[in-house]
């Protein structure tokens, strides 16, 4: 595979990642009662749903800015956990949410490992 279509899959799958995760921190925002609900459902406090959201929209930015590699991995790691505990989450309740998480996840290992080299030190 050539470098210029690992380029063109890492940007796909990052993109699509990131439209995912500013949707999803939109939710938390602006439909906050709404997502209360899916959290109480899930067994998780509430009180996570704005740092959650602000948490995602960081992840993002140290994802799409090459300033610091620790600070991508952290963000990968990050929405790893997240998107993890949340298949965990929604499988257990069988409420059919499971999907999002598992597209997040494969999502979120394309990017990383599509992302194009050169990276910063």
């Amino acid at each position: 595979m050539t470098d210029k279509n690992k380029k063109i899959i890492y940007y796909i799958a990052t993109g699509l990642l990131t439209l995912l995760m500013v949707m999803s921190s939109s939710m938390y925002i602006f439909k906050h009662e709404m997502v209360q609900g899916f959290f109480t459902q899930l067994g998780y406090p509430t009180y996570l749903i704005y740092p959650l959201a602000f948490a995602k929209i960081l992840g993002l930015i140290a994802i799409w800015t090459k300033k610091s590699n620790t600070l991508k991995e952290w963000a990968y790691a990050g929405f790893f956990f997240d998107f993890v505990l949340a298949l965990v989450a929604h499988l257990a309740i069988s409420d059919g949410g499971h999907w999002t998480a598992v597209v997040a996840i494969v999502l979120l290992l394309v990017s990383y490992n599509f992302e194009p080299k050169g990276r910063v030190a």
